[in-house]
């Protein structure tokens, strides 16, 4: 019997045949528009199976048609994602948010109701309560630690728990670590489908990346990623991923066709590349994060620090929740340095090797401040009520040496003291 590889073997070579491209070891970048056709016959076939004017015979393939559609590079890119989540389909976009919105507008219609769970990314918050809403979309929303009662109730309580289609959620939430339960989730998609309709769970998993969290396996019906962060890793390239069914990411690909918000394939050569050590990138992530965890644990100028390696069995409600859905503790950490804004801003004008910047998940670590930067556009009211303060701070740990990352942190914290004293 053939063994079955693990996915980071496959990802040097599955999907591509070198014989191909002139037994090129790596595929090459396929900078090209449009393919030619062998014969019009070949052309038709290829457009009536595209545009989904009838189903594909046994056997028969998909042909390259214009790279709006498919294109080389973008289809073993979307082949390899497939394996760690174990999904039928996957789509690459040019952004996380195209992918996410690209999913929205997909299973939603005007009318409907959306349940979210808080708190979102920024720009996921802004979207889904700002710009879907314009399109007549209702949007409710849940928080973490409440109960299947009390979110059907919130559901219930908006007089359209008929017209729910979706529920979108991000676990663990960014910035917080919050964990909100996928099977739980998929259980209130249940409670409120029926025969003539399925409420689809989507999910978004960028802060664990595919190889920490499979959300497929608890019930998930979209896995979403924003590919810059972890699949991506080198603060180089702009993407996003949706994974899935074949039945529901066949839907998401014809919209992304019309919408035009596919991948290049320069992102997807990019990628590839990228897959390449993702693993190996996030082992060191998270053995690093672990380290610089436990120094802020116990530095007096870290008031609370939010890691999942502090969700433990006598600590946190959330610990079933996270020996079920992850497989790591992560490696993004966030803390309330003691003080305010003033005291936030001061650390982070004083780091040297950690570099003040958004996005996560790169080789590089990063800081920034979520209220006032990723999250500054979400209601205040919820930043309050979620603990998105002044004085948190966010970490994207790297794979440099934690000695050194933790020594940055220290120097950076020294520098706040007297800022304190001297106001």
């Amino acid at each position: 019997m053939e063994r079955k590889m693990s996915p980071e073997s496959l990802m040097m070579s599955y999907g591509y045949k070198p014989e191909l491209s002139e037994g090129a070891i790596k595929s090459p970048i396929f900078q090209t528009s449009t393919f030619v056709f062998k014969s019009a016959e070949e052309g038709k076939a290829f457009f009536e199976v595209a545009y989904g004017l009838r189903a594909q015979h046994e056997g028969e393939k998909l042909g390259l048609i214009y790279s709006r559609i498919n294109n080389p590079d973008l289809e073993i890119l979307e082949n390899r994602l497939t394996l760690w989540d174990e999904a039928e389909e996957c789509a690459v976009f040019e952004s996380g948010m195209s992918a996410i919105t690209t999913v929205l507008l997909e299973f939603l219609k005007p009318g409907d109701l959306l349940l979210i769970s808080n708190p979102l990314y920024g720009g996921s918050d802004h979207f889904t309560k700002k710009i879907l809403p314009k399109f007549g979309i209702h949007v409710a929303a849940f928080k973490v630690g409440q109960t299947h009662e009390q979110i059907i109730e919130i559901v219930n309580k908006t007089g359209l728990a008929e017209k729910l289609a979706l529920i979108f959620i991000e676990t663990p939430a960014n910035p917080t670590n919050d964990l909100i339960d996928i099977s739980g989730s998929k259980a209130i998609a249940k409670h409120f489908s029926n025969a003539s309709k399925n409420v689809y769970l989507a999910v978004d998993n960028t802060y664990m990346g595919p190889i920490w969290q499979h959300p497929l396996k608890h019930g998930a019906d979209l896995v979403l990623y924003s590919a810059t962060k972890y699949i991506g890793g080198h603060s180089d390239v702009i993407a996003g991923a949706c994974l899935g069914s074949a039945e529901l990411i066949k839907r998401v690909k014809g919209l992304r066709t019309f919408l035009g918000n596919m991948a290049g394939p320069w992102t997807g050569w990019l990628l590839l590349r990228s897959l390449e050590t993702l693993k190996a990138r996030m082992d060191i992530q998270a053995f690093n994060a672990e380290k610089v965890a436990e120094f802020l644990n116990r530095h007096p100028l870290a008031e609370k620090v939010y890691y999942l390696g502090n969700i433990t069995e006598k600590s946190s409600s959330q610990y079933d929740i996270k020996k079920r859905q992850c497989l790591s503790n992560g490696g993004m950490i966030s803390f309330d340095i003691k003080g305010g804004e003033q005291e936030a801003f001061r650390f982070l004008d004083s780091l040297k090797l950690i570099k003040l910047a958004v996005s996560l998940g790169s080789t590089e670590s990063l800081a920034e401040h979520p209220a006032t930067m990723t999250h500054a556009d979400v209601d205040p009211a919820d930043k309050l009520e979620l603990s998105i303060s002044e004085k948190m701070i966010r970490l994207s740990i790297g794979v440099e040496s934690y000695h050194d990352i933790i020594y940055d942190i220290e120097q950076a914290l020294d520098k706040v003291p007297d800022k304190i004293m001297c106001p």
